[in-house]
C-alpha cells in the first residue's frame, strides 16, 4: 500500500459524546483512525469505549459532535443529521459472535450480500474467497451450531468482510475464547488485517491484545481519552498514572519512582545490602511455577511488596535475600 494511501483518514470523530440521563458515557471524544491502521480503544468495563464503537457503527446516536467516515458525515448532532448503519459501509463483529444457528456456514456469511441484492453467483464466489481468506473451505455447509468457538469467530469475520467494508469494527471479539485460541486468533486477525489492508477500530479491555495488534492506541477512562499514541510511546512515557497502570504492570521504588517490571534485574543478594546506585534489597516471599518462569512475590526494603517473573535456571527459594536492579534511564518520576 502507498504511503500516502495509508496517511487518509478513513474515520474521525469530533467531540462526541453520548449521555445516559445525567450520565456522560462517552465525553468529547477526538480521534482519529488512518487507512490500513489497527486503532484500540482500550480501557476498563464501563469507561465508554464499547458505546464510542456503536456510536461509529450507527447503532446509537451521538448527542454531541460530528462523526466523519470516508470524507462525509455519517452523525451530527448539532444538525440532526444521522446516516444508519445499513448505509454505512462498515463491518463488525460482535463480543457473542451472533451467529445464526438456523443458518449453515454459507448462508450466515452470505446474508449482507443477499440483503444488497448481489447476484446468486456473485454470492458464491465471495462467499467462497472469504472462507478460503480464513482457512474455513469445506466448511460451507455445516450447521453454525457445529461450530466450535474459533470457527464461530472465523465466520463472524468472513460475514463482516464478504462486502468489503471500508471499515471493519471489533467489539472484545476474543474474550470468549480459551486463553491458547485467544493468542492463535490474534495472530490470525492480524496477519488477515495487514495482507488485505483493512482499517479497524477495535475494543478491549485486555493490554496484550491492545499493545500486540495495534498501530495506534486510545486509552479511555470515564467516558474520556486519556491518551492517545502507538504502543511503545504509550508503553514507555504513559501521559498520567492511569495509563501508566493500565497499560502493563508497574513497580514503585522509594521516592515515588516506577519502573515496568521487565526493566529490572534480579540476582541474589549474598551479603549486599541494595545501597548501591539503582538497587534496592528484597526478600522472595513466594514463588509460583507458571509453566516457563515462576511468579515471585518479592517483599521490598521499605515494605512494599512487587510480583516479578524469574527464570526457571535461577535456583530461587522462598525467604532468599535478592537485589533488584535497573538502569538508570528505564526509571520514571511520577508525582505522590
Amino acid at each position: 500500500m502507498l504511503g500516502g494511501q495509508r496517511s487518509e483518514i478513513v474515520l474521525r470523530l469530533e467531540l462526541v459524546s453520548k449521555l445516559f440521563g445525567a450520565v456522560r458515557a462517552v465525553n468529547r471524544v477526538e480521534l482519529e483512525v488512518r487507512r490500513g491502521h489497527v486503532f484500540t480503544l482500550l480501557g476498563p468495563s464501563g469507561c465508554g469505549k464499547t458505546t464510542t464503537l456503536r456510536m461509529v457503527a450507527g447503532l446509537d446516536r451521538p448527542d454531541e459532535g460530528r462523526i466523519v467516515f470516508s470524507g462525509k458525515v455519517v452523525a451530527d448532532a448539532s444538525r440532526g443529521l444521522f446516516v444508519p448503519p445499513h448505509k454505512r459501509n462498515m463491518g463488525m463483529v460482535f463480543q457473542s459472535y451472533a451467529i445464526w444457528p438456523h443458518m449453515t456456514v454459507f448462508e450466515n456469511v452470505a446474508y449482507p450480500l443477499e440483503l444488497r441484492g448481489v447476484r446468486k453467483h456473485v454470492i458464491r464466489d465471495k462467499v467462497d474467497k472469504v472462507l478460503d481468506l480464513v482457512g474455513m473451505t469445506g466448511f460451507a455447509d455445516r450447521p453454525a451450531p457445529l461450530l466450535s468457538g474459533g470457527q464461530q469467530q472465523r465466520v463472524a469475520l468472513c460475514r463482516a468482510l464478504v462486502y468489503e467494508p471500508d471499515l471493519l469494527l471489533l467489539d472484545e471479539p476474543f474474550s470468549n475464547l480459551d486463553a491458547k485460541l485467544r493468542l492463535q486468533m490474534r495472530m490470525e486477525v492480524k496477519l488477515l488485517q495487514q495482507r488485505l489492508g483493512i482499517t479497524v477500530l477495535f475494543v478491549t479491555h485486555d493490554q496484550l491484545e491492545a499493545l500486540s495488534m495495534s498501530d495506534q492506541i486510545g486509552v479511555m477512562n470515564q467516558g474520556q481519552l486519556e491518551q492517545v499514541g502507538a504502543p511503545s510511546e504509550l508503553y514507555d512515557t504513559p501521559a498520567s498514572p492511569f495509563v501508566r497502570d493500565f497499560l502493563g504492570q508497574t513497580v514503585r521504588l522509594p521516592g515515588n519512582l516506577y519502573i515496568r517490571p521487565e526493566d529490572l534485574v534480579v540476582t541474589q543478594r549474598n551479603g549486599a545490602t541494595g545501597s548501591a546506585p539503582n538497587t534496592v534489597a528484597g526478600m522472595v516471599e513466594t514463588l509460583l511455577f507458571v509453566g516457563d518462569c515462576y511468579e515471585a512475590r518479592i517483599t521490598l526494603a521499605h515494605g512494599e511488596p512487587v510480583v516479578l517473573s524469574l527464570p526457571r535456571s535461577g535456583g530461587w527459594a522462598a525467604g532468599q535475600p535478592v537485589l533488584l536492579s535497573w538502569a538508570p534511564e528505564r526509571t520514571h518520576l511520577w508525582p505522590a
